[in-house]
Order: structure tokens, then sequence, then C-alpha cells
């Protein structure tokens, strides 16, 4: 008997685990994909050894659960088989009854609060698969919100107008001119240029930063930003190559003049780039402004009034547009629907567990209909005996995602030579953590919903047919 009920429950898990590990595989095309593209790493490709791990491991999981299953049910006795349903079974949980029957609740809802204190792992089995959709959840989200926040600071420009072009005017003298301007809120002028240092075979860009860029999308992993000349900031990459740390001193050569730069903060960034003040090397002047406007101003109507006040020095404005990767849409896309599908199988798990009860506790369910509980105190009581435990399920899970979050995000920058900044990965406010917890008792009560109808639905008569 437990041959057999193994084999059933594998035989449709092996045709589960080859679809899934083909699906999971066209899955992570993109998502590595996309891990190249943010941070710059190369040949990411997936292990054999991890989709042969992957489809052992579901066999290996299904085989002992049906396993410990088949085992109880191959060591029943005869007639304790044939009285399922109908034979009370052991006194379970009769102090959770108790304390239940005190509750300022209608009989039917305590009836179901206590519910899972009689069979306590049928419950356990519950709490997983609610802990494993809230997980779930937590993570795909967490994982959606990082990816938008790497991009906007790979791209280091959160800018709403941008002012460039090809000009002798001095620095200074623009930004007064677009600080002077009704609708700015901050400004900043910037240029790039190719370096030099020992150690390096290839050129590297020097960035400078004329003005406040603070308010910027440079995000800092560790030290601080620049704030006098002399003074830089740089990425991993750079820090990596030369061999240097915040703190250090390092030489590069730049449009022909020799600079000391003191490393006062890592910034994250995903070349090799340097950021320092504009007044360390003052001949490069600026040849690009970024400008941020206050709420309420229109960015096309700022920026075409820019250019025509620096009509005649060659420079020209446009609003900057908030572009969205496409494959990162991809991406999140193919996250969402596989959160979806893990709720949809925590769901499930749900369904599962609430029918194999009702079902072994069908006499029961015919006695409180013949002493009167009605159809909606039916289904009070079936969703009474989920409720809680979606709510610790959501309490567990929520921690277990952003967990994973915090591991699995950070893994990803790693594969190319990269730190975050905490600041990216802090995605997930109050509101959006109790909303998630929430969830746990919302997969409860979705799994519950159609074993709670069947219940309600059954007439007493064929509940107590066998008496």
């Amino acid at each position: 008997m437990v041959r057999a009920y193994v084999a059933q429950a594998l035989l449709p898990a092996g045709g589960g685990a080859v679809a899934g590990i083909v699906a999971g595989n066209l899955i992570a095309l993109p998502v590595l994909a996309e891990t190249e593209e943010i941070y710059g790493s190369a040949n990411t490709t997936i292990a054999w050894w991890v989709t042969v791990l992957a489809a052992a491991g579901v066999l290996a999981v299904v085989a002992v659960t049906a396993w410990a299953a088949a085992l109880r049910a191959g060591r029943l006795r005869t007639v304790d088989a044939i009285a399922v349903g109908r034979t009370p079974a052991p006194a379970r949980g009769r102090w959770a009854a108790r304390l239940a029957g005190r509750l300022p609740v209608s009989r039917p809802v305590g009836l179901g609060v206590a519910r899972p204190f009689a069979r306590p792992v049928r419950t356990m089995a519950i709490l997983l698969a609610v802990t494993a959709g809230a997980a779930a959840a937590t993570f795909a989200i967490g994982l959606g919100a990082s990816l938008l926040r790497i991009q906007t600071a790979v791209q280091q420009n959160t800018a709403d107008v941008t002012l460039a072009g090809r000009s002798t005017a001095d620095p200074a003298v623009v930004l007064a001119t677009i600080a002077a301007r009704d609708g700015t809120r901050a400004a900043y002028g910037i240029t790039q240029a190719p370096a030099t240092a020992a150690g390096l075979t290839d050129p590297f860009p020097v960035t400078t930063v004329a003005g406040d860029a603070s308010w910027d999308g440079f995000e800092m992993v560790s030290g601080r930003w620049f704030a006098a000349p002399g003074e830089a900031v740089a990425g991993a990459p750079f820090l990596a190559a030369t061999g240097s740390r915040v703190g250090d001193t390092v030489t590069i050569d730049a449009g022909g003049t020799s600079v000391r730069l003191r490393i006062v903060g890592e910034v994250f960034d995903t070349g090799r780039g340097v950021f320092t003040d504009a007044g360390t090397i003052p001949d490069l002047g600026s040849d690009e402004f970024r400008i941020a406007l206050t709420d309420g101003t229109d960015a096309g109507a700022y920026a075409e009034a820019l250019t025509t006040a620096f009509a005649s020095q060659g420079l020209t404005a446009q609003p900057n547009g908030s572009e969205v990767d496409p494959l990162l849409v991809v991406v999140q896309a193919l996250t969402g629907t596989l959160t979806l599908l893990l709720i949809a199988v925590a769901a499930l798990g749900v369904l599962n567990m609430l029918i194999l009860d009702l079902r072994d506790r069908v006499h029961d369910l015919g006695v409180h209909k013949a002493l009167g509980m009605t159809p909606r105190q039916t289904i009070a009581m079936v969703v009474a005996s989920v409720a809680g435990v979606g709510l610790a399920g959501g309490l567990l899970g929520v921690p277990v995602g952003v967990t994973m979050q915090r591991l699995v995000v950070p893994a990803m920058a790693a594969s190319g030579g990269l730190h975050l900044p905490g600041s990216l990965l802090d995605v997930y406010g109050p509101g959006l953590l109790i909303a998630l917890a929430l969830g746990g008792p919302a997969i409860a009560l979705v799994g519950a919903l159609l074993p709670a109808g069947w219940a309600a639905r059954t007439r007493t008569a064929v509940a107590l047919r066998t008496e």
C-alpha cells in the first residue's frame, strides 16, 4: 500500500518536475540578462547541477511526504479505515475548545478557532503553506523595488531638466543664472574626461562636478560625498582595480594634468569612474547641467524658456524622461507571475488540508447541522479554523521574504564585483509590511472558500447517512 501511494504521487510529480525545470530555465534567462546589464557581469549561466538538484529535490520532497502519509494509511486498521468520518477521533485540543468557548465570539467561530489544535500536523502543513506564499510575495515585491532603485542608481541622473552643449561659458555664471530662475530647486554642472592611473592599462572616466550633486542619483556605499577640491569618490571596480580603499590617496592623469585625489567615499558605480569637485581639475569646465525643479513646475515649459535664455551660448535644455529598461519590465512581469503561482500553490495547500479535515470529521459536521448550524455559520466555522493560522503564516513569511531579498540582491551585485548601499535594499515601509503580513490570512481565506462552501452545502442526512 505504501509503495502504491508513493508511486501514485511520484508519477504526476515527475511530469511537474520536468515542466518546472524547463519553465524555470526559460524564466531565468531574462533575469540573468538583466543582472549582466545592470551589474556589468558577463557569461552568467545556469549551472547544470542546479537543474538536476532542483528536479531531484522536488521529487525527494514529494516522495518523503507521500511516504509519511502512506505509512500512516498502511498501518491503519481495516475497521478504523472503514469508520473514518464516523468514529470519534482521539480527543485532542480539548483545552483549546474550552478556552475558545469563553471567547466573546459565536459558538461556530469558537469551534473553528479551536480546531487547529485538534489536528496539529495538518495545522503545521497549512502554516508552512501560508508562510511560503507570504515569503514569496514579500521577496518578489522587494526584488522588483530594489531592481528599480538599482537601475536609477546606475543611471546616476534623477534630474528633471538637462542643459547641455559645447560652450565656453563660466559654469559658475551658468549655475547662478539657473538658480535665479523661478522653479529651480537645485542644479549642478558636470563634465567627463578620460584619465589614466598607475596600475591601470585602460583609461577610465573622471567626472568633475560643479555645485551640489548630493540630491541626484548618486548612492553612497560607504564614506561620504566629496566636499572640497582634491577629494573624490569612486566605485568598487576602480577601488578593486587600483587596490585602494576609502581613505587612500591615488594619483591620476587627466588632460595632461597630474592630480592627487583622496578617496573619501565609495559610490555605487558599475564602471571604473572617479568623481571629484570641479575645482580639482578646473580646466575641464562643465558641458552639462542637471536641474531639479520645484513641485508643480512644468518641465517642458521650463526647458523651453531655459533654451531661449542660453541660445547665444550654445546650450540647449530638454526635460528628462523616466525611462524604464524593457528587460527590467519583463523581469518584473516574470517575477510577479511566479509569485502568483506560488501564492496559488499555497492556497491549494490550504484547500487540500481543509478538504481532508472536513472529510474526516463529516460526522461532527452532520451533528452540528442536526443541532441547527446554518450554512453561514458553517462557513464561519471553517474560515475561523484557518484565519489564525493564516495570520501566523503571514507574520512568519514576511521576515523570511525580507531576509531572502537581503541575501539574493547583494549576491546578484557581487557577481559584478559591486557593493550595494543599504538604501537600495530598504524598500519595505511599515505600511507595505503590514499589508504583506495580512496577505497570510488572505491566502488562507482563498484556500478555505471552496471547502467551506462544500461543508455549507452538505445536507444533514448525507453527513449522517451511516448513523
